[in-house]
């Protein structure tokens, strides 16, 4: 019997979709039947795990699942494959943080945001920035900004992987959870102002302006109409929700089903309005998020459901395997770039150190939710970098001048060499910090922590 179906078809062809459903599926449906060994007893992340299996059905491993074959090898369309995804992910899970927050959060709890976000964060950035400079050859200290720029935020789907579970619940205080949370639920948006700083002068040149012009431009469009703008927005979106959905509630109008799922349809509007006017969709979702449960009326409605702990699951069960999938391996040992191996390595090694630990620890007594240094110790190591540095990586190959050919070159690389190792070392510290001696130091808090 042939199996030919037409023309340069055969029916026994296994075709791209094929293999990935079948490898997300695995994921899904035979590791999942070890889950709880993994996650409750090993504390293994669902990003590690995903990303680990990524890489071997990556090109680099078995050749199951590669993505550029989608697009037909067309960089520019992987690229945008790959901004999309990660700005849905993003979106989805800092308006999920907004919702999970306690009712009135950001305000209760505004004197440690401002310093972690304001002063935290510019520290971080310009630290970042210098190990970048110092380490990376033949590009200036604006180009490297733009760089560091993008691992500076706190990953809001990593973040989550800390917070949530058995080891969270039992050894970390709620309040160390909740800063922690709410920081990456903010921070992912606020990264905006930092990258564009960069790009703006950078751009000086192109639009024959000053820098003090650039920086006025920089402050008119990214604080004023990205950052004030879509706070706003989000703050109406989120309000307007909030009254809404108890109105349908209250007069049975909504099924429970759909009031459960109202976070994913608020996602999707709000990336998609905030999208079409050039906002900062990122931090919209995230305003909205906490304006929806500002009184704490839907969270106390849904503090049983697992709802979004399930499509969390699978949010980053998804977008890390395809992370995996596209580890721009060939570019990490690529001298005549100069990422030699080496440098990478260094790199990362100096970001996870001393990026964000050692500048919250100072900061310290300016963060009341950070009562003691073993609190601030776990706040500051767990500031994990992923899928936001993705997505900012995409948007600095969108936007950073054509002429700009090292920093257009080495970006992605360099971010996503990070993004590997901040997953593969934070994925791997709470199963060392649970299990081998380093805990003694700490074993009196963890004793009243539990």
């Amino acid at each position: 019997m042939s199996t030919s179906g037409g023309a340069g078809f055969s029916y026994t062809e296994v075709d791209d979709v094929s293999r990935t459903l079948a490898v997300f599926g695995f994921y899904v449906s035979v590791i999942a039947l070890a889950s709880y060994t993994l996650k409750e007893r090993l504390y293994l992340s669902d990003a590690l795990i995903a990303l680990l299996l990524g890489i071997a059905v990556g090109p680099i491993g078995w050749n199951l699942v590669s993505p550029s074959t989608w697009m037909e090898h067309d960089t520019e369309l992987t690229n945008r494959l790959t901004y999309e995804l990660a700005r849905i992910v993003i979106g989805i899970q800092v308006l999920f943080t907004g919702i999970a927050l306690p009712k009135r959060y950001l305000a209760d709890a505004w004197e440690s945001l401002t310093t972690l976000l304001l002063l935290v964060m510019t520290i971080a950035w310009l630290v970042s920035a210098a190990f970048v400079y110092a380490l990376i050859p033949g590009i200036t200290f604006l180009e490297a900004l733009c760089i560091a720029a993008c691992v500076t935020p706190t990953d809001p789907v990593l973040a989550n992987s800390v917070v949530k579970g058995r080891f969270a619940e039992k050894y970390i205080p709620p309040h160390v959870r909740n800063i922690i949370a709410a920081e990456a639920g903010a921070n992912d948006g606020l990264g905006f102002p930092f990258i564009f700083l960069a790009i703006y002068l950078m751009a000086r040149f192109i639009d024959n302006r000053s820098i003090g012009q650039e920086i006025g431009w920089w402050i008119v469009d990214v604080w004023l109409y990205q950052i004030a703008l879509s706070i706003a927005i989000g703050a109406v979106i989120g309000f307007l929700a909030m009254k809404s959905v108890k109105f349908a509630e209250q007069h049975n109008m909504i099924d429970h089903e759909s009031f459960l799922a109202i976070g994913i349809g608020l996602t999707f509007l709000t990336l998609g309005l905030t999208g079409m006017l050039g906002s900062d969709d990122i931090l919209a979702c995230f305003i909205v998020g906490n304006a929806f449960t500002w009184d704490g009326w839907f969270l106390e409605r849904t503090k049983d459901e697992t709802f979004q702990d399930v499509i969390d699951s699978l949010l980053n069960t998804g977008i890390f395997i395809y992370i995996g999938t596209i580890m721009p391996w060939a570019e990490f040992g690529n001298g005549e770039i100069g990422l030699s191996a080496w440098r990478l390595v260094v790199l990362a090694i100096l970001i996870l150190l001393f990026r964000r630990l050692p500048w919250v620890l100072l900061a310290r007594k300016i963060i009341p939710d950070l009562v003691t240094w073993q609190e601030a110790c776990f706040a500051g190591w767990f500031g994990p970098i992923g899928v936001g540095a993705v997505y900012y990586a995409q948007v600095g190959l969108r936007r950073v001048p054509e002429d700009r050919t090292l920093v257009r070159e080495i970006i992605v690389p360099i971010v996503y060499f990070i993004v590997l190792a901040s997953v593969v070392v934070h994925g791997i510290t709470i199963p060392i910090f649970k299990r081998t001696l380093c805990l003694k130091p700490f074993a009196p808090w963890l004793e009243v922590c539990a």
